[in-house]
């Protein structure tokens, strides 16, 4: 029987082909050609004798027979990469730590702190998996991560870490021989930069929202810069381009050295949900590298705070 049932190549490409429901869209998926997919699903059928897809001269759509091993293709594939994740959790020793986190976090924040981390911790070694992408710690081979969200996410611990108060940066060079920026009105005079970005109701605040706390409410903000990332926005900041909105937390350290100013006190909090969170699987909250990074990031989360 096991010599009828299709390999896991064969299943990759019939689950790519059947959720597309196109063989040159699975192919871009696959790195294959739209041939390849093609030559392959009719190898599984020839295998199987069985018909998996109805073809016409510009369409294909699954018979009811494809429909039931499609959906069988999708349960076995999560079950084997789930295997295979925790299967490699178990062979890579107990002195690895891999955490996944976004690129402004690391590199704001986190990376200005790792060696801390290793002369406190010498005998665990960090490895970092930088993505803007939520990680399913089932199927990738990571242990905690840092993720910006609500917190709440099934049969995962949360440890909130940061509060998000945005606040307006620039250069020291910008504020002593730029235009003054004695009162908010003056910034008009300067570039002003933010990013763009809402989920479920809340609005990451931007220059006109900021005006509006500040009293202004003539603010034209058609000559505002908006960058997709704060990492950019806060880049553009330090090099004296523009005045931008920051979170506080990741831009403490700019402001402690020297690379950034705050010109005026004024910040606005984001969503109270919203924040970054500590997160790692319930299953493993007692494994003592997660034990030792979590103790250790709260205090510095906490030193930062202050």
């Amino acid at each position: 029987m096991s010599r009828l049932l299709p390999g896991t190549r064969a299943l990759r490409t019939l689950e790519a082909a059947a959720r597309h429901l196109n063989f040159t869209r699975a192919a871009d998926e696959l790195g294959l050609t739209p041939a390849a997919v093609s030559h392959q699903i009719k190898e599984i059928e020839d295998q199987l004798g069985i018909v998996l897809f109805t073809r016409t001269s510009r369409t294909i759509r699954l018979t009811a027979a494809g429909t039931v091993l499609f959906e069988a293709s999708i349960d076995a594939l999560d079950l084997l990469g789930r295997a295979v994740s925790r299967a490699r959790k178990l062979t890579r020793g107990t002195t690895l730590l891999k955490v996944t986190l976004d690129a402004q976090f690391a590199s704001k924040w986190l990376m200005r702190r790792v060696d801390d981390f290793r002369r406190h911790q010498p005998n665990i070694e960090l490895r970092f998996d930088i993505a803007y992408e939520v990680r399913d710690f089932d199927l990738d081979d990571v242990d905690v991560g840092i993720r910006f969200g609500v917190g709440k996410y099934p049969g995962l611990r949360a440890h909130r870490l940061f509060d998000n108060i945005i606040i307006p940066v620039c250069s020291p060079g910008l504020l002593t021989s730029g235009p003054p920026l004695r009162e908010p009105r003056d910034l008009f005079n300067h570039t002003l930069a933010h990013i763009e970005w809402a989920r479920q109701g809340v609005t990451w605040p931007n220059w006109r929202m900021w005006m509006a706390a500040a009293g202004i409410n003539d603010f034209d903000d058609s000559r505002t810069i908006v960058f997709r990332n704060s990492t950019d926005a806060v880049q553009a900041a330090i090099e004296g381009n523009a005045v931008a909105l920051a979170d506080f937390a990741m831009v403490a350290n700019d402001l402690s050295e020297g690379r950034l100013v705050q010109p005026f006190e004024l910040g606005l909090r984001v969503g109270a949900e919203f924040a970054y969170f500590l997160v790692y699987p319930e299953s493993t909250a007692d494994d003592p590298r997660i034990v030792a990074f979590r103790e250790w990031i709260l205090e510095e989360v906490a030193r930062t705070r202050t």
